[in-house]
């Protein structure tokens, strides 16, 4: 069954010294970025729910507007007004932190490892306001400890989804090469990078073929990055790249920069598919959406609203969120438009494998992984 993110993440205890090295994707607000005033909740609770983006902006059909839609979500099912202010660049989030805490939050969720320092500095210097980020561990000592008692981390084990979309990738090529690129060489980026060719690893293995990953060398941890997570010239090339060499499965990872790779393919008039992050791009962006043989999917929506209402009800708790395939914080979306092309077999044995991931018989290695 192809599963998707739904509303019970499960919590979890330690996230031990892996997690030391998290680090997300997604871009921040600024001096100009939009802002709504911080309201009370009519609810009765004191909680108060604002968010700062990443450099993406909060319409990046991805990671920064997922976490949006989860806080909006969350806000209005406790009575309250979600207030988000987006950053223009990386000196935004300082100030838009001081912004959110000058209108009143009580609880500010940051969206990924770009704001972390600037997170645990307010944090620090705020105890009795709550902190979320998304997709980092707060830890920026590396001490195996998040660095401020008022944070929670919200974290995502995205290599076993992308273990299923690489088996699937592999699965569909015609040409035996499948490629990925990232925005930068981080954990939370290259997750998806190292579990996608982890998944192709395995077809080879099980059904004794040989297809290629460009973009992404396992063994020495490295790849193929743009240096940034905007889509643009960098992204655009890398794609190109990727399809000069003969890949017609491509997974772009890093927010808006799948906007690129999704021109490149286009441009190519070649029979090219590219798998997304993050949110399902097929409903989120359908611009593209003949293209899109599938997306790996995170939790964010629906993890950010719990934590909103978790507070409301029962108070705030600095326990991380891991989200995995067992409790469906991460996953894969449907084939849709793909579904009569892939293998017809493709769909059970996607099945049995995040059977065998879930009990613990098929390891996929990660940073996150227990």
């Amino acid at each position: 069954m192809i599963i998707t993110p739904r509303r019970g993440l499960a919590a979890f205890a330690s996230v031990g010294a892996a997690a030391l090295l998290l680090a997300g994707c997604a871009p921040a607000p600024s001096s100009s970025g939009s802002s709504t005033a911080a309201g009370g909740s009519d609810s009765g609770t004191d909680v108060v729910p604002c968010m700062v983006s990443d450099t993406g902006g909060f319409d990046d059909h991805s990671f920064n507007q997922l976490g949006a839609e989860g806080l909006e979500d969350g806000a209005k099912a406790i009575g309250a007004k979600a207030t988000k202010v987006q950053s223009d660049t990386d000196a935004d989030y300082a100030p838009n932190i001081d912004n959110l805490l000058s209108q009143g939050c009580t609880l500010i969720f940051t969206v990924g490892f770009n704001l972390s320092a600037a997170t645990v500095e307010a944090a620090q210097a705020n105890s009795d306001v709550d902190f979320a980020i998304i997709d980092d561990a707060a830890d920026n000592d590396f001490d195996g400890k998040t660095d401020a008692d008022n944070i929670k981390p919200i974290l995502f084990d995205t290599s076993q989804a992308a273990f299923l979309a690489g088996y699937a990738a592999a699965s569909y090529s015609k040409t035996g090469i499948v490629g990925t690129y990232g925005g930068m060489n981080f954990p939370t980026v290259s997750i998806f990078m190292d579990g996608f060719a982890q998944g192709v690893a395995y077809f080879n293995t099980q059904k004794g073929k040989s297809v290629q990953v460009l973009g992404w060398d396992s063994a020495k941890q490295d790849g193929t990055f743009i240096g940034g997570f905007e889509a643009g010239t960098d992204s655009l090339q890398a794609a190109q790249n990727l399809i000069d060499q003969g890949a017609d499965v491509i997974l772009p990872v890093g927010g808006p920069i799948y906007q690129s790779a999704a021109q490149a393919i286009k441009d190519s008039g070649k029979d090219i598919a590219l798998i997304g992050c993050d949110a399902d791009l097929y409903e989120s962006d359908p611009k593209y959406k003949d293209i899109y043989l599938t997306s790996i999917l995170k939790g964010m929506r629906v993890g950010t609203a719990d934590v909103i209402e978790q507070a409301a009800d029962s108070g705030f708790d600095t326990t991380p969120y891991l989200g995995t395939l067992e409790n469906e914080g991460v996953g894969i979306a449907p084939f849709h438009d793909f579904e009569s092309k892939v293998p017809s077999e493709l769909q059970g044995e996607l099945d049995d494998i995040q059977s065998q991931i879930v009990s613990g018989d098929l390891q996929v290695k990660s940073y996150l992984a227990s």
